[in-house]
């Protein structure tokens, strides 16, 4: 089963393809029933359909596939809950050669995309039909993959030219844009803010005239400018010891309140000159942003004052007032920890010291606790308010991810932690999330919402990702929760197409599912596009019931799916409880797997094994549980942090090179080959490509360093060693330019200090343990090689 092939139709990964029908027996298999989807995942064949979607009346079920059609009767019975809903005076001329796109067998993901003057399909019998102008984009004028119910001429749904119009539902496409509110660091030094300054100057020079912008500076005060006023700079200050609400802000700005806005309308903008349009204070921003100083004083011996928590209330109690359930995002640039107000993460005298990860375990962090309180209510208020919060962290020290990980982790947000705003790596990050479609919109979604429908064997425990349960409880609705559970819709603020959410399911006893039959998943996400136009995506998923001893069940494991769902309910896990007790969990969970899906003989280690699909599974674990996400060691908890929001929101192909790096070779001996993540696939001869998705590492082998240092790469009797050095710099700038965020590039030589980072991913099959070889590494520390582990997992699975 091509599991790749599988998630390009449909954006999802399953860890088991074939559920048991009991619920006692999905227990058994110990790695939970779930579902790793990608709501958006970019697919070369997705219809894009003009109208509003067909919906049950009893379960809210899109009409789909493996709908049972009656023609005669104009009915289609609901595979969900069997109800019978008649097709409305549109469809009239609906049959088995003429099928709107929905009921097509190979279209299992459709997008829906009403325009303003929305009209529903009618079947056309004409023979004559543009698909490609009918349907968007993917459709051809003949489908040979089609069933034989569908012949190769069948005739799809065909439109007015009416409801092909540009407008969308949920805004006019020239009306109000997403907001912006930049929230600026003036405690950084005056070199770094000069650079924020003109990446800045940059984002507002290409952004589109009807995006609404806002701007915000703190240090120990926080200043909201005031953009609708142009005889000179003028601020409102707030005090940076305190957060402020709505309708504080909305009091002291002379703001009235809108009412609540519902999805689907536009927004109408209270009269006020705090967010306006870029068009109409392009002028007036661009100034306050040339005028922006800084304010550190360098002679200080203290840290300086940054009230980073009560600028981010103040950006939000602004939109709150303004733009409630609109795109909206809070973009905050800060180069320190807070040392004032809410959000405190250490105090503006170096005599304390910021915390640590032992800190936070003993309890001795002093305001971490209370920082963590302050902004698990902003996240509530995020979600509340449609607002993203994204956080750019340039620093060589810590600036307080770790509390500020929940609303921006939930908020769908983007966090990027590098050393300074001069950086590549920061100005290729802010340049990319501001990229703009053919037509000139921003590619942002926002205010999306993912709803679950399942057949009545099937229950809702929960998500993990960036979401926020609504709490919508239906009998489909699980008692037990995982995660953002208790709801069969979960809200997103933000997602793009590479947004990966992991649901979990379980089996309903009370409805108890035939061996051999199906059963059906739909998830249904809506969401607003950058031109602020609502579309709707629809992926209905099958899959069968199989008794507990069938093949088909083993043959269904999704391994890398499995390891990367395990990854997520580990970090779950790692919130409350201590680093050796989630490995202690992991260690528990694969020996109880090996020893329920390995063949061997019973006390005899030995002649354990695990089939094929299976095989890979014990060592993804192992490199999960000697990883960052789970051993802290020698990492700070900004990083831990930012490694686990990164892990949470990431899809199965990239959450495995986060678990398990890759490793590629470059000889003169021939192309690049995968090796194995281990310390002997070093050697002097060899140019190592190491990609851990945050690091990407080119490791220079002893004797290649020495060839480059002597100059043969210019020698034009070496043009093989050039063409060598060139190879792998292409390869290794190709994996930085097409990953957001950038990941660091690091170029080190064999027994150089740089080359830890490949070291500390490396297996340490050779240690100081062992005999030394000429050439060759040596990993000097206690833990176990990979060939211990498994050793060890073999003799446990195989007790009785």
């Amino acid at each position: 089963m091509d599991f790749l092939e599988l998630e390009a139709v449909e954006g999802l990964r399953w860890s088991w393809n074939t559920w048991p029908v009991s619920k006692s027996e999905a227990t058994a298999l110990i790695i939970p029933l779930s579902i790793m989807c990608t709501p958006l995942m970019q697919a070369t064949e997705l219809p894009v359909l003009p109208y509003d979607p067909l919906v049950c009346t009893r379960c809210n079920a899109v009409l789909n596939p493996y709908a049972r059609v009656d023609y005669q009767s104009r009915i289609w019975h609901c595979p969900f809950c069997f109800h019978r809903n008649p097709f409305p005076r549109s469809y009239s001329g609906i049959g088995e050669t003429n099928l709107p796109a929905e009921l097509f067998p190979t279209y299992s993901t459709v997008e829906y995309a009403p325009g303003k003057n929305t009209m529903s399909p009618k079947v056309n019998n004409g023979s004559n039909i543009n698909l490609n102008r009918t349907w968007g984009n993917g459709l051809s004028s003949s489908s040979k993959s089609l069933s034989s119910a569908v012949s190769s001429s069948s005739l799809v749904s065909s439109f007015s030219s009416s409801s092909l119009l540009a407008g969308g539902g949920g805004g006019d496409s020239r009306g109000i844009g997403p907001a912006f509110v930049f929230v600026v660091d003036i405690s950084s030094s005056s070199e770094e803010l000069q650079s924020l300054k003109n990446e800045l100057l940059l984002v507002l020079e290409k952004l589109p005239e009807n995006v609404l912008v806002g701007l915000i500076t703190f240090d120990s005060m926080v200043y909201l400018y005031d953009l609708g006023y142009s005889e000179c700079s003028r601020m409102v200050l707030f005090h940076g010891d305190r957060a402020v609400s709505s309708n504080q802000a909305m009091q002291f700005l002379n703001i009235r309140h809108n009412s609540q806005m519902q999805p689907g309308k536009t927004p109408v903008i209270s009269k006020q000159g705090y967010i306006l349009p870029i068009s109409d204070c392009e002028f007036n921003i661009t100034n306050a942003v040339e005028e922006i100083h800084s304010t550190r004083n360098l002679v200080s011996r203290r840290r300086p004052l940054r009230s980073t928590g009560a600028a981010i209330s103040v950006a939000l109690a602004l939109l709150e007032c303004c733009l409630i359930n609109t795109g909206s995002r809070i973009m905050v640039f800060t180069s320190g920890p807070a040392t004032i107000g809410p959000g405190l993460v250490v105090d503006s005298d170096f005599g304390h010291a910021i915390r640590t990860h032992q800190d936070i375990i003993n309890g001795q962090a002093r305001h971490h606790g209370k920082s963590c309180t302050f902004y698990k209510q902003v996240s509530k208020r995020l979600s509340d308010a449609s607002v993203v919060l994204d956080l750019f962290a340039c620093s060589l020290d810590q600036v307080g991810v770790a509390e500020l990980r929940e609303p921006v982790e939930l908020s769908g947000g983007f966090m990027m932690l590098a050393e300074s705003f001069e950086s590549d790596r920061f100005k290729k990050c802010l340049r990319h999330i501001f990229k703009c479609d053919d037509e000139g919109y921003l590619k942002m979604n926002f205010d999306a919402t993912i709803e679950l429908v399942t057949t009545k064997d099937v229950k809702i425990c929960g998500a993990l990702g960036p979401c926020v349960s609504l709490r919508k409880r239906n009998n489909l609705v699980s008692e037990a929760e995982v995660g953002e559970g208790g709801t069969y819709m979960w809200k997103l603020n933000t997602l793009t197409d590479k947004t990966c959410i992991a649901f979990f399911l379980q089996v309903n006893d009370e409805h108890k599912a035939q061996p051999g039959s199906a059963f059906f998943i739909q998830f249904i996400t809506k969401y607003r596009q950058g031109n602020m136009r609502f579309r709707k995506r629809v992926t209905t998923a099958a899959r069968r019931w199989q008794g507990n001893q069938s093949a088909e069940i083993t043959a269904g494991f999704d391994q890398e799916a499995a390891a990367s769902v395990m990854a997520r309910l580990a970090i779950l896990r790692a919130q409350t409880c201590y680093a050796r007790d989630v490995i202690r969990w992991l260690d528990d969970s694969l020996i109880r797997f090996s020893s329920k899906f390995g063949d061997y003989v019973p006390e005899d280690p030995s002649s354990f094994r695990l089939s094929s699909n299976f095989s890979l599974f014990p060592q993804f674990m192992f490199h999960l549980r000697r990883s960052q996400f789970i051993d802290v060691f020698n990492t700070t908890p900004d990083e831990t942090a930012f490694f686990r929001l990164m892990l949470n929101r990431e899809g199965v192909v990239g959450a495995l090179i986060m678990i398990q790096p890759t490793l590629f070779q470059y000889s003169l001996d021939g192309p690049p080959v995968p090796v194995l993540l281990d310390v002997r696939s070093i050697y002097p001869d060899v140019i190592l490509l190491f990609d851990s998705y945050f690091h990407v590492v080119i490791h220079y082998g002893s004797k290649i360093a020495q060839w480059r240092k002597l100059g043969y790469d210019k020698d034009p009797n070496h043009e093989n060693f050039r063409k060598l050095l060139e190879a792998v710099e292409l390869d290794a700038e190709q994996l930085v330019a097409d990953r957001v965020p950038v990941p660091k590039l690091v170029k080190c030589d064999q027994h150089g200090s740089q080359a830890r980072f490949l070291l500390a991913k490396l297996n340490p099959s050779v240690t100081q343990e062992s005999t030394y070889t000429e050439g060759s590494d040596i990993i000097f520390t206690d833990d176990l090689s990979l060939q211990v582990f498994l050793d060890h997992l073999q003799v446990l699975a195989v007790q009785s």
